[in-house]
């Protein structure tokens, strides 16, 4: 992929490209005054802006997904569901800008970001968190699945 079209179909691909090739054009252009290597690394940080913006999305499914499963109120359910909605739709809306960033995902970093949100909401149901899985129980397919939804540890909907 080159040029136009590999900034159109994978933005994170097309960056990281880019620096690499900035970096070897700056060893061969030794009498220009470009800051080649700084513009590299501004240009290798976007993609890296990204998969932290999926990281985030992801983070907070896994946050109302956890309160989703294991909490014992009956309400705020309809508000978790809604943010899991967005946050999903945000998402899978970056991963198909920049496809790649689907296999950068650290998916043990993010549950346990998303984890710890989820403690302190779980904390005011007066759910321990020991109760919470350590390990992410959760797929990337079932996080970004529109119609995936965990059940209730308490038999609510």
């Amino acid at each position: 992929m080159s040029g136009r079209h590999a900034y159109d179909e994978d933005h994170y691909a097309w960056t990281q490209e880019q620096a690499r090739l900035l970096r070897e054009a700056a060893q061969q252009r030794s009498n220009t005054s470009i800051d080649w290597e700084h513009i590299a690394e501004e240009i290798e940080d976007m993609g890296k802006s990204d998969l932290r913006t999926v990281g985030s999305h992801l983070a907070r499914i896994v946050e109302h997904l956890l309160k989703l499963e294991f909490s014992p109120a009956a309400e705020p359910r309809g508000g978790w569901r809604k943010t899991v909605r967005e946050q999903r739709a945000s998402a899978v809306d970056a991963l198909e800008d920049s496809p790649s960033l689907r296999r950068r995902i650290a998916l043990d970093g993010v549950f346990r970001r998303g984890r710890s949100f989820a403690i302190d909401g779980l904390g005011q149901d007066r759910v321990d968190e020991r109760l919470l899985p350590d390990d992410c129980p959760y797929s990337l397919d079932q996080l970004l699945d529109e119609s995936w939804w965990p059940l209730n540890r308490h038999g609510l909907d």
